[in-house]
């Protein structure tokens, strides 16, 4: 037995499935996850010292790679002072100029995961609008809150039921499910619900059911449907924020949201998350307004002196960007040409991209899910015993670092060959 079966095995008598989350299991790829004990650069080593090219990067916010020098540097000279205060510090206030400065956004609000700035943000979009329905598209995940965790209803123009235990179903009765990229879908809904959405919400490049891009013209859509009837635009750039560009999607596909959330990726690894929009809107928050949130470790001094070291050096350094974009479109192509006599989609934007084994090509939830799952299994299998630490599932991404190497994406690609 290796060490990591013998941590799983432990894990499983005093955590739920021996994960603290769900798809670190790995059931879906049918073995045992590898615990992880370290990492540098764009490699991790796991408890039986194998060591693999890391493609998920703690799921996105490592776009430095690990242990970057300049951010551990700046979590050191943070912890000397306290790890936490619950009070302000002045390094919340440089962070908080620098997110605005980078994203255009007048005023944000840290808080501490994705899943709390969603949440926050429908908060803040009902309160502004005295609605209560909020849009979002099958297959976009935007964390665990209630509201969120819904599929579609048996029609068209219907609610969500719950897809999870413990939901209300009243509650998901407000949320209702149009299909990604088609514009279409969201006018009817609108159109059906009459002065009772709130907001839209939408990851703008949808990594949550695998990697699919937006189709030219379908966020500035979603933008005119939401001027048209009053609703607000959320952009939820927990993946994308900072990733496709140092404004995140608004400035990479040239779309402006009302409110956008933002996750680990600010943190340079470390729990946080954060919402943002317009003074006019942020304003609405406590303690200036109605609109009730707060957190003991909201704004935390360790993770914002991480985040804001690696915000640093990705608004210092476009090349960051540049390179990025050329090792991601590297990678794209050397697999969609070493994978040619498979079903296969190599969806890409930027630096994070999805193989889908299907010979649809992936345009949104209903495609994503005709991907062969058990060839995925192979895959993913075959890539770990080739030295390639990927995500296990089919409907999650790979990300790139700016430390991967183009000798590393050619040890991939030549994996990719030798599994099939």
């Amino acid at each position: 037995m290796t060490r990591s079966e013998a941590l799983f095995e432990a894990a499983q008598k005093v955590l739920p499935g021996g994960v603290n989350s769900p798809v670190r299991a790995c059931r879906a790829v049918g073995t045992y996850p590898r615990f992880l004990e370290k990492g540098a650069g764009s490699r991790v080593w796991d408890a039986d010292g194998n060591e693999y090219i890391d493609l998920i990067c703690s799921w996105g916010p490592l776009i430095l790679g690990h242990c970057n020098e300049q951010v551990e540097q700046a979590v050191q000279a943070a912890i000397q002072n306290g790890l936490s205060f619950g009070a302000p510090t002045a390094i919340e206030v440089d962070m908080a100029e620098q997110v605005c400065r980078m994203t255009g956004v007048e005023m944000v609000r840290m808080v501490n995961s994705g899943t709390e700035a969603v949440m926050s943000a429908l908060r803040l979009a009902r309160g502004a609008t005295g609605r209560s329905k909020i849009i979002k598209f099958a297959g976009c995940y935007h964390g665990h809150s209630d509201s969120m965790l819904v599929k579609a209803g048996s029609g068209a123009l219907t609610g969500g039921a719950p897809d999870s235990a413990g939901v209300p179903a009243e509650m998901a009765g407000d949320t209702l499910t149009a299909d990604y990229n088609d514009a279409a879908s969201v006018r009817r809904l609108l159109e059906a619900n009459p002065g009772q959405v709130a907001a839209v919400i939408v990851e703008p490049v949808a990594a949550n059911m695998g990697v699919v891009p937006p189709e030219p013209g379908f966020l500035q859509s979603l933008r005119d449907l939401c001027d048209e009837f009053g609703s607000l635009l959320i952009f939820d750039e927990v993946i994308t924020g900072f990733r496709l560009a140092p404004g995140g999607a608004q400035e990479y596909f040239g779309v402006r949201a009302d409110l956008v959330t933002y996750g680990k990726i600010i943190g340079g690894g470390m729990p946080v998350g954060a919402y943002g929009g317009s003074r006019k809107l942020m304003e609405l928050v406590a303690p200036l307004g109605p609109v009730y949130q707060a957190g003991t470790l909201s704004g935390n001094p360790v993770a914002m002196a991480a985040g804001l070291a690696q915000l640093r050096i990705l608004e210092s350094t476009p090349a960051i960007y540049t390179e990025l974009e050329r090792r991601g479109a590297m990678l794209q192509e050397g697999l969609q040409e070493a994978l040619s006599g498979m079903p296969v989609q190599v969806n890409r934007v930027g630096s994070i991209l999805t193989v889908f084994f299907t010979e649809q090509p992936v345009t949104g939830y209903a495609q994503a899910k005709s991907s062969d799952l058990e060839l995925f299994k192979r895959w993913y299998n075959g890539l770990l015993a080739r030295g390639v630490y990927a995500a296990p599932s089919q409907f999650e991404a790979m990300f790139l670092s700016a430390v991967h190497t183009d000798e590393e994406i050619g040890q991939i690609i030549r994996a990719a060959k030798e599994i099939f």
